[in-house]
């Protein structure tokens, strides 16, 4: 199936409840379920013009920089912990603990700390996104093929370039795995921390919408959230799908032979 089909194929659902949603609101006199021409018409309103400098751009920095923060200081925990036996073992428990609560979680104790400005958000994005990140590494440590380290160590290939050409190549695709699942996690963290504990942001003027009854913009905000959260997905997989080109076409022509 081509690319057009499969794009066009994707839409079908998404484009027929978009168009269910306007036919039915465009009648109903629900107050929590406004038309959709009014919904599009505050988005623009809010999201287009006034609030881009304000609100928009501050969760998308802090978004990024906790993201930014998660993989530099995951990728080299993980590496440790995946090459490093003993090392694996000792703390391979403690990181299951902690990755086993909730992100959101997180926030109480990490806003009690820091307090509610932006770099009380970077931080709890940080935190929530770093545990996917290292435990991806750590894992993709541990499938490098045994038959290439050995050629490294007969070749004596120094640490570095046995650590880059070997284990992070042969650990890329569970890296990038774990810092898409990251990404979503801090969309959460994002989202969650500002209708908690904040004075601006995306989320904190949805909640703020929500606790005053205004429908409208609580779903031009979700909206908002919504193509931010698909778009910052779609473009990771491009990206992921580019890097990890060769390993696609690797594993083509193994099912092929």
């Amino acid at each position: 199936m081509s690319l057009r089909s499969r794009v066009a194929l994707g839409l079908v659902v998404p484009v027929a409840i978009v168009v269910s949603y306007a036919l039915w609101s465009a009648n109903a006199a629900s107050p929590y379920f406004p038309p959709l021409d009014v919904i599009l018409t505050r988005f623009r309103e809010l999201w287009l013009f006034d609030l881009v400098s304000s609100d928009v751009l501050p969760s998308l920095k802090n978004l990024g920089l906790g993201l930014l923060l998660a993989v530099i200081a995951g990728i080299p925990c993980g590496a440790i912990l995946g090459r490093i036996r003993w090392m694996g073992e000792m703390f391979g428990p403690l990181l299951d603990f902690w990755r086993s609560v909730p992100p959101i979680m997180l926030i109480p104790p990490l806003v009690l700390i820091l307090g509610i400005e932006d770099s009380a958000k970077v931080t709890i994005i940080a935190v929530g996104s770093f545990f996917p990140v290292c435990v991806a590494t750590a894992d993709g440590m541990r499938q490098a093929d045994p038959t290439l380290v050995d050629a490294a160590r007969a070749m004596r290939l120094g640490p570095l370039k046995t650590m880059v050409d070997i284990y992070l190549r042969a650990g890329s695709p569970a890296i990038l795995g774990g810092i898409q699942i990251g990404l979503q996690a801090a969309f959460v963290l994002m989202v969650a921390s500002e209708m908690l504990a904040a004075y601006r942001g995306i989320g904190y003027l949805t909640m703020q919408a929500q606790v005053t009854f205004d429908s409208v913009t609580m779903w031009a905000g979700t909206l908002l959230l919504a193509l931010l959260g698909f778009t910052a997905n779609a473009v990771f997989v491009a990206i992921r799908n580019r890097v990890l080109s060769w390993h696609t076409g690797m594993r083509v022509s193994r099912a092929s032979s």
